[in-house]
């Protein structure tokens, strides 16, 4: 496997490294590496990746013209599905960088459609992280910007054997290509269980406000038996360690405008809340919450949440399916029988 998740001690390693030392040192591109070499026993640098990736770029934006009329009265999320169903691979070129590339221009063009403007061009020469949040807010980032979002990108590029990787895993085992696997981890991600809640908690805190709203808000929210989204992970049963990652981030990038004190007072005080409902067993931060105020402070579109997590766990996918072909073995669950057995309805 290419990363290890312990839900019990809230430990993540990637290729390797733990997940708070990997961002502190590592792009995107690096991290892409790793998993790649991984998966498929390459010798692939920061380097060629990032080569790859800014040519792969290059060849989606021009394919847009075909890509993009699948798209048409979808939303964000739905044309991004339609629109990555439509990849296909290229004579001599790798799968994986072809994909990987696509993403962030296909998300981009249907943000900048949404806007009413035309898709911005990629640019080859720079970061996967610095061309994305180019060619979706249309103007050149702030270090700081780029920084963030590469933290992010190499933060959630992978996560253990998560419903959507599996899926991309059960389509790569029939020996599908590549892009059928990547198109059904994609459709997996779309599930509000499963990557679903970064929108909802921007909701929940524009729905709190203000600072003096956050105690009579919180406790009249878990009076009624509602979920504070968030909180809480199928593994995890401490604090998700990705989620520190993503505030150091977002303190690095609040000079910007993110305004962390809020939100920071908000998670602060729901943990509280959770402690006492559930003293046992509390549910702590996930990833989520902090990715919903990185993205959003970033400025991009909460439509386009769940497709630019797809920008960053494309890495994963495309390692885990290659590592997954390597085997050629078929997953194949086995089952347990419930029904009634034969004749018995007559019996």
């Amino acid at each position: 496997m290419l990363s290890h998740v312990d839900g019990e001690r809230g430990e993540l390693i990637i290729a390797g490294e733990h997940v708070a030392d990997l961002a502190g040192k590592s792009r995107f591109e690096g991290v892409t590496a790793r998993l790649w070499n991984g998966a498929t026993g390459r010798s692939l640098s920061e380097a060629n990746v990032r080569a790859s990736l800014g040519a792969a770029r290059e060849r989606a934006f021009a394919r847009l013209p075909d890509l993009l009329p699948a798209t048409r009265g979808l939303s964000i999320v739905d044309g991004f599905r339609a629109a990555i169903a439509g990849l296909r691979g290229e004579s001599g070129l790798d799968h994986e960088a072809t994909i990987v590339g696509a993403l962030p221009a296909i998300a981009a063009a249907l943000v900048q459609h949404v806007r009413g403007t035309d898709p911005v061009a990629p640019d080859p020469n720079i970061s996967h992280a610095a061309d994305t949040l180019r060619m979706l807010l249309g103007r050149k980032p702030d270090p700081r910007e780029v920084a963030a979002l590469d933290a992010y990108f190499v933060t959630v590029c992978d996560h253990g054997m998560n419903a959507s990787t599996f899926a991309t895993r059960v389509v790569a085992s029939t020996q599908a290509d590549l892009f059928a696997a990547v198109t059904a981890g994609y459709c997996a991600l779309t599930g509000p269980l499963h990557g679903g809640a970064p929108e909802p908690v921007l909701e929940m805190l524009d729905a709190i406000g203000t600072r003096e709203r956050i105690q009579p808000w919180v406790d009249a929210a878990l009076g009624r038996g509602e979920r504070l989204m968030g909180f809480g992970h199928r593994i995890y049963r401490v604090r998700d360690p990705r989620a520190d990652v993503l505030k150091a981030a977002i303190e690095r990038l609040a000079a910007g405008g993110a305004d962390l004190p809020f939100a920071s007072e908000v998670e602060s005080y729901i943990r509280q809340a959770l402690r006492r409902k559930n003293p046992e067993r509390p549910l702590e931060t996930n990833v989520e919450f902090f990715t919903a105020i990185l993205l959003d402070a970033l400025a991009i579109p909460r439509q386009a949440f769940t497709p630019i997590f797809a920008v960053a766990r494309a890495a994963g996918w495309t390692a885990h399916a290659r590592e997954q072909q390597r085997t050629g073995r078929l997953i194949r669950p086995s089952s347990c029988y419930v029904g009634p057995a034969p004749g018995a309805a007559n019996g």
